[in-house]
């Protein structure tokens, strides 16, 4: 085991996933998905929605509208560094 490399025996980070909707589908093999999150205030207690947009890599052809699960993954590009996993509704 000592010829091993240290990497094997630690185990890998899970891989962030969220859920967001497309808001763009131009760029020929990448998507706008925008997450929105929503948290109570820590002072007043209102609820506060924030929106987050992040490019993700689209190989599963998911379109403008369209509700998709993207996942942490490598620098794919300089601005990319999520991939659709799975497309959970069509838009109508």
């Amino acid at each position: 085991m000592a010829n091993q490399p240290e990497q094997a025996t630690r185990p890998r980070g899970r891989r962030k996933t969220r859920v967001g909707t497309v808001t763009s589908d131009k760029m020929q093999k990448t998507v706008t998905v925008s997450m929105v999150r929503r948290y109570a205030h820590p002072v007043y207690g209102k609820q506060v929605t924030r929106t987050k947009k992040v490019k993700a890599r689209n190989e599963l052809d998911a379109k403008v509208g369209d509700t998709v699960r993207i996942v942490e993954t490598r620098p794919l590009a300089k601005t990319v560094s999520w991939r659709v996993a799975e497309i959970v509704e069509r838009a109508k």
